[in-house]
């Protein structure tokens, strides 16, 4: 065979290796497309959450500026696309009053939420002599006398939507859930003793941004 011959079925050799790899990633990108539709078709809602209910177990001011927070909530979330499962990858949730974090953040478990799929948490977040602005500690005092206080419980994630097998990259997840508490004790709407603690029952609708 000849230095032509051989070069001549190099060429042809590099030709249907480029037609290969030009069919296999026509395919690859049709696949993707036809998914992007589906996903777009389909338009994921954004899941509900509700705070159902708030035991608190301390709310207290001590000098200079320090507030102490100890209260357990459950957290519902509801998924309300018929088509679409729900990755939660990481969810972290807090207590803040007007602005400010005023507890830890406690990790919520990952979890993968099914179509139309209730999903609950019941965390407990906490924080100990956390430093406050003197003016809010002129608010909370105020608050403490009237025996109710708002409070703000917000949650800060990542999500994934399941659409057959395709799964999205990860969206950014707030959530913001405001609960009037009562606080010294005091009794407000339907709540009960829970040792030395109050729980109240709250069905608060959360506002959820993806």
């Amino acid at each position: 065979m000849s230095a032509k011959d051989c070069g001549h079925h190099d060429e042809e050799r590099h030709k249907l290796h480029r037609r290969l790899f030009t069919a296999i990633l026509g395919f690859i990108i049709l696949i993707l497309f036809i998914i992007l539709l589906i996903f777009l078709i389909l338009r994921p809602t954004k899941p509900h959450f509700i705070l159902q209910d708030a035991t608190i177990y301390s709310f207290n001011i001590s000098s200079p500026n320090f507030l102490t927070t100890n209260l357990q909530i459950t957290l519902a979330s509801r998924n309300p696309n018929g088509k679409i499962g729900i990755y939660y990858d990481k969810l972290d949730v807090y207590a803040t009053y007007r602005g400010q974090q005023i507890t830890l953040s406690t990790l919520l478990p990952s979890t993968y939420q099914g179509h139309k799929d209730f999903t609950i948490w019941s965390p407990f977040v906490y924080g100990n002599s956390v430093p406050v602005a003197p003016y809010l500690c002129e608010s909370l005092s105020q608050d403490q006398m009237a025996g109710t206080v708002l409070i703000n419980v917000k949650v800060d994630g990542r999500v994934r939507w399941k659409v057959g097998t395709f799964v999205s990259g990860k969206y950014h997840l707030n959530v913001n859930c405001p609960a009037y508490v009562g606080v010294g004790g005091q009794v407000i709407g339907n709540s009960m003793a829970v040792g030395s603690a109050m729980k109240y029952q709250l069905v608060q609708n959360c506002h959820v941004d993806v």
